[in-house]
């Protein structure tokens, strides 16, 4: 039984004691970012579960269609981009509304802009009272990954503290209030990217924590003993020609200890499809230019897809066709929490992780340099410039000749390089942190 069904019939024994240091994690079921972002956080949600904000037992059907009909929407603009002309315009014009403005020069942003503005409007019509009240029987604190939820608590009167966990490198100024100086929203932020720009839109200092993006438990540590020890033997594979590992050596030892001198596993890639899958092209052109490394098993690659059935059936027709099915894996799940578990339990083998810079630009603290996928939208163009910043990932270059500039970036050690950089120069305990941000509550 769903756990807001059982807040629908009352808890009759269900009820959690506050005492228990439980929260509510919400998401939305717009992509994987979101709720990608909330499923680390299981270990705090009551009940051990994500609730989606948009879809939920018993959401109202206006709540239902209003959320529907944005999904639709951004779905629809991200595949239509790729039309010439007329899909770019159309896509820059809605990009507009989302767009995140140049830091320099500093200056005062907390103007509430057309987005938030609609936004609240609907706010104010009734979108999302619902949820909220039916939390509010049993308040405890209320953890969000999107950031209309911590609109509607904060609205309605949530009484419990509310925490909106950032996912992108960089946010747009509809990610906070109107009134940005008032609101008692407290962010969990993954970056001084974010804590900085949520300063210039008028958040209080004493309202932004920096945890760090929430990354997986199981791909960490508690003493980051893990990551350790994947980074360890993914390096090996980065490092064919040992560069790196010759010329940085103490700096690896000291991080890493001991380093085996071969890895368990080939060269793994991974190439992430996002929610609205309007990268298969580009995959397919990597698998194309690859099939020689596949065949020959030098090279092992893994296209993951989410867990939309036609994206499953196209990849694996396609690479029928390309005689690649001993070669080429297709990671899916029939529910996202089923994709998510075999997403992260592949990551600790893999490594070169290939996406467009949505949140998983975060995963790269995992020590997996990033090749970095056109992005989509204003929010994916600063996670890129972030990527690129820290040193943790390379933009892609032609498909059709992966083979070529693949195999350079590992001769000269530079892959190796950007695991490094991104194990040390990201967050990697955000999980940790703000677990221990609602065990203090």
């Amino acid at each position: 039984m769903g756990i807001l069904k059982r807040l629908k019939i009352g808890y009759n024994g269900y009820m959690e004691n506050n005492v228990n240091k439980k929260a509510w994690v919400i998401a939305a079921d717009m992509g994987y970012g979101h709720q990608r972002t909330a499923y680390p956080l299981r270990s705090v949600a009551f009940g051990g579960s994500v609730i989606n904000a948009n879809n939920y037992p018993g959401i109202p059907t206006k709540d239902s269609r209003f959320w529907h009909t944005t999904r639709v929407s951004y779905e629809f603009i991200s595949r239509f981009r790729s039309i010439p002309l007329v899909g770019i315009f159309l896509f820059l014009f809605l990009d507009r509304f989302q767009k995140i403005l140049g830091y320099y020069p500093k200056r005062d942003l907390s103007k509430a802009n057309i987005s938030g503005k609609i936004i609240f409007s609907s706010i104010k019509k009734g979108w999302g009272r619902n949820i909220i009240e039916r939390l509010a029987k049993n308040p405890l604190p209320l953890i969000s990954t999107f950031f209309t939820p911590a609109f509607m608590a904060e609205y309605f009167n949530y009484p419990n503290d509310i925490y909106c966990v950032i996912c992108d490198a960089d946010i747009a100024r509809v990610w906070v209030p109107i009134d940005a100086k008032k609101t008692r929203i407290t962010y969990l932020v993954p970056n001084t990217w974010t804590r900085d720009r949520l300063k210039l839109y008028g958040v209080k200092t004493e309202n932004i924590i920096l945890t760090g993006y929430p990354l997986p438990k199981e791909n960490v540590g508690h003493q980051k003993e893990i990551v350790k020890k994947d980074l360890s033997r993914r390096i090996v594979n980065l490092d064919p020609m040992g560069k790196y590992r010759n010329l940085y050596s103490p700096l690896i030892k000291s991080y890493l200890g001991h380093v085996p001198s071969l890895s368990d596993h080939p060269l793994t890639l991974m190439f992430s499809i996002g929610g609205a899958g309007a990268q298969k092209e580009i995959a397919l052109a990597i698998i194309h230019s690859l099939r020689e490394k596949i065949k020959l098993r030098q090279v092992r690659f893994i296209v993951a897809i989410g867990v939309r059935q036609e994206l499953k059936t196209y990849f694996l027709n396609q690479i029928h066709k390309l005689g690649l099915d001993d070669g080429v894996k297709v990671l899916s799940g029939k529910n996202i929490q089923e994709y998510f578990d075999a997403f992260n339990e592949t990551l600790r083998t893999t490594d070169i992780l290939m996406t467009k810079p949505s949140e998983l630009s975060f995963y790269a603290g995992l020590g997996i340099p990033i090749i970095i996928q056109p992005p989509i939208g204003s929010q994916e163009d600063f996670n890129r410039r972030w990527l690129l910043h820290v040193g943790a990932g390379v933009d892609q270059e032609n498909p059709r000749y992966t083979q070529e500039w693949l195999y350079d970036l590992l001769e000269t050690g530079d892959l190796a390089e950007m695991a490094m950089q991104g194990f040390v120069e990201i967050e990697k305990m955000g999980t940790y942190n703000i677990e221990n941000i609602i065990h203090n509550v």
